[in-house]
């Protein structure tokens, strides 16, 4: 196009220069006629050449555009100007070629048949009014406004902003407090039918003893010994309830109910429970059966350790009943496991003393005087013996 306007420049430029003078006329003048014939042929062949360039110019570039949109990237500075067309269609050419390898078969099928391109890029090259050749030198580059909407469409496809990601991540987040609740409700649901298992189970007998032994004592200590015995008969109908027994029991013979007391210590209850056992033969010696009660203690004599009172019931029976030597050993044996009670020590002169061993009963309630927790009256009855045997 530029061409063209230095054409048009220089044709104006011949057509003001002033006429020459008469003096040259003839065969000059004949000269410059065919001159300027030649100059206006050259003149409508440039003007010629330059619309025929224009309008190929023009149809490359309608052709080239959706291209350019789909190659060129909107970072690309646009070309000043006033550089020729000749370059700018060599550049296009040269970015169309360098994109062809790196473009899909749907970029190449836009390239090669501009009826196939997308309807963006050809409406804003259609709405773009064409100048004419004088005014415009050379075709107006694409400006990177037109190629930004592409990108900006095609960009959130591919990633998108880390905005939303970020919302999409922070969103879920609400909702936890939800899941926890309903998971703490799915746990606790389980606790809640296994507590409800466990107290649908019924009580071993072993436990209903225990807890009724409870409640019995509560009764006996607030003098309703009969409800007490009430409650004991509706048990005793399902199980032996040696704890229960126990309790009845003992308060029977506190009250000096022997004969009640041994209601509820039969022989075959007693014999597998030693503290049923015991129990039974102090009824029975209040009842003034000792030969029973001795019985009822040398069925199952059980160790020291733990049944103390057990050996030491048996030894003062023994005792009693004139067998002194089967009472020493009894003693004796209490004595080895805990021989800080001064009882068992008295015990044991007594016994001694009554097989007339006489130093060896000394020495027991020297012994049993020495140490603390001897009642008052038995102490004084330690003194006497003593005072008895060093005079003897």
């Amino acid at each position: 196009m530029s061409l063209l306007n230095d054409a048009l420049r220089a044709a104006e430029q011949r057509q003001d220069r002033p006429v020459a003078p008469g003096v040259y006329a003839g065969g000059q003048a004949q000269a410059g006629n065919r001159k300027r014939a030649l100059v206006s042929v050259l003149v409508v062949l440039a003007i010629v050449v330059a619309g025929l360039g224009g309008y190929w110019l023009l149809s490359i570039d309608s052709s080239s555009a959706p291209a350019e949109l789909a190659s060129v990237p909107s970072t690309d500075t646009a070309p000043s100007a006033d550089e020729p067309s000749q370059a700018k269609v060599s550049d296009v050419a040269a970015d169309v070629s360098r994109a062809e390898p790196e473009e899909p078969a749907e970029a190449v099928k836009a390239v090669s048949s501009p009826a196939m391109a997308e309807p963006e890029p050809v409406q804003i090259q259609a709405s773009t009014p064409r100048t004419p050749a004088s005014q415009n030198p050379a075709p107006e580059p694409l400006s990177p406004e037109t190629t930004e909407p592409d990108t900006t469409e095609q960009e959130p496809a591919q990633s998108p902003p880390a905005s939303v990601a970020k919302r999409e991540k922070v969103e879920p987040s609400s909702t936890e407090p939800e899941k926890e609740a309903e998971t703490e409700a799915k746990e606790t649901e389980p606790e809640k039918t296994a507590i409800a298992d466990v107290k649908q189970v019924p009580e071993t007998p072993a436990a209903t003893d225990r807890s009724t032994a409870r409640e019995l004592e509560k009764l006996v200590a607030q003098g309703r010994i009969t409800d007490a015995e009430r409650r004991l008969a509706a048990l005793t109908r399902e199980q032996d309830a040696p704890r229960s027994r126990y309790v009845v029991a003992r308060a029977l013979l506190v009250d000096g109910k022997q004969d009640q007391a041994l209601g509820w210590l039969p022989a075959e209850v007693t014999a597998q429970n030693t503290a049923l056992r015991l129990l039974r033969a102090r009824a029975l010696h209040a009842n003034n059966d000792l030969g029973a009660a001795l019985n009822t203690l040398t069925s199952s004599i059980p160790p020291v350790e733990g049944h103390a009172e057990y050996r030491v019931t048996l030894a003062t029976l023994l005792q009693q009943q004139g067998d002194s030597a089967e009472a020493a050993r009894h003693w004796a044996a209490l004595i080895a496991w805990d021989d800080s009670q001064a009882p068992w020590w008295v015990g044991l002169a007594i016994s001694l003393e009554t097989q007339g061993e006489q130093a060896g009963a000394a020495r027991a309630y020297q012994q049993a005087a020495e140490l603390p927790g001897l009642p008052r009256s038995l102490a004084d009855y330690v003194q006497q013996r003593l005072q008895a045997l060093r005079a003897g």
